[in-house]
């Protein structure tokens, strides 16, 4: 059965079945808009996945997509150091879009809640038509009396770490491109599951990612004095911290490659982890002599800011903010409008 065949009541019926409550609210779906409880400052984000640029269908099953929606959001409120306690979901489609893709999408997204962000969950939305499959999320969390940790407060002589996955993500995405799309990059299933089983863990870390989410607030109580979510990859997004901060950071490949140059089986290669992106892992600076948090590997420090100034007219990262080995590097990533890297089409 398709949306268009069940309406825009019974569709909404069929995804409100498949999602747990939220522990916070008191007042959860059906009405105008969700209460929340809260015990401290509230944190917001929001974050749009459109079919065509963001996913495709012929690779992305509806669970894998659900679940990757409400990662992608926990993990920038893990970042500010608070705890996820609510996600808001407008999902738009076409009319012949199977009514069990969305039930599928729906439990995809509980099931990350459950997993990654135990008391979360979605508590309202929205639904429309669109030509292409399109999702909004936007995801709330509770600093519980605590300061948000910002991407602007690291120290010269901080230790640089990160947590979650590296890497794996965008080694999941290039073999995708490279098996399951034709010569113009479209998406097509063919020889999928045999990828998917040849390399189970890559492509896992792209469809569903496991974002380390417990570690933002571990992060906060334990001293950070900066961090962020790697979506964009690490290069990239570490130069946006240093900006931020107006610091330099040093990246030291021997420290990634011993903590993350094999995963789950997996050789990772110091490329994939400074500019695969997707992990949704979190990058943090703590102050020197403190001992980080379990889950977290220290990969760098922070220097004084270099003495050119690193105010790039276009917004890109420059070398002035990063060196990686004691070498300024010049960061790529994922960009919405510019195809940056080769490990993301």
């Amino acid at each position: 059965m398709t949306v268009g065949e069940l309406g825009e009541a019974g569709v909404l019926a069929r995804i409100l079945a498949q999602l747990s409550p939220a522990e916070a609210a008191t007042l959860g779906p059906g009405d105008d808009c969700a209460v929340l409880a809260q015990s401290g400052e509230l944190v917001v984000t929001t974050d749009t996945m459109i079919e065509g640029p963001d996913f495709r269908l012929a690779w992305h099953a509806g669970f894998d997509l659900g679940w990757k929606l409400a990662a992608t959001n926990l993990s920038d409120v893990a970042a500010m150091g608070a705890k996820p306690t609510a996600l808001t979901v407008a999902l738009a489609c076409p009319k012949d879009t199977p009514v069990m893709l969305l039930e599928e999408i729906s439990r995809g997204l509980s099931a990350a809640c459950r997993q990654l962000a135990p008391g979360c969950g979605v508590v309202g939305g929205d639904l429309g038509q669109a030509p292409v499959l399109f999702a909004a999320v936007t995801a709330l969390g509770d600093l519980e009396g605590r300061a948000p940790v910002t991407r602007s407060g690291a120290e010269p002589g901080d230790t640089v770490a990160y947590g979650g996955p590296l890497g794996l993500a965008g080694m999941g995405l290039s073999l995708l491109f490279e098996h399951c799309a034709d010569e113009h990059g479209i998406a097509h299933d063919a020889g999928l599951a045999e990828l998917r089983a040849a390399h189970a863990a890559e492509l896992a870390a792209q469809f569903a990612p496991r974002a380390p989410i417990h570690l933002g607030v571990a992060a906060s109580t334990g001293g950070a004095t900066a961090m962020m979510d790697v979506s964009d990859g690490l290069a990239l997004d570490a130069a946006r911290l240093a900006r931020a901060s107006g610091v330099r950071i040093e990246l030291h490949p021997h420290l990634l490659t011993a903590a993350f140059g094999v995963q789950v089986d997996v050789e990772v290669s110091l490329h994939a982890m400074l500019e695969g992106g997707e992990d949704h892992g979190l990058l943090a600076c703590f102050p020197p002599g403190v001992t980080l948090p379990e889950g977290f590997h220290a990969i760098g420090t922070v220097a004084p800011a270099a003495a050119a100034p690193d105010t790039p007219a276009d917004g890109a990262s420059t070398a002035s903010s990063l060196t990686v080995g004691g070498a300024p590097y010049t960061p790529r990533g994922w960009d919405p409008y510019n195809k940056l890297t080769t490990l993301r089409s």
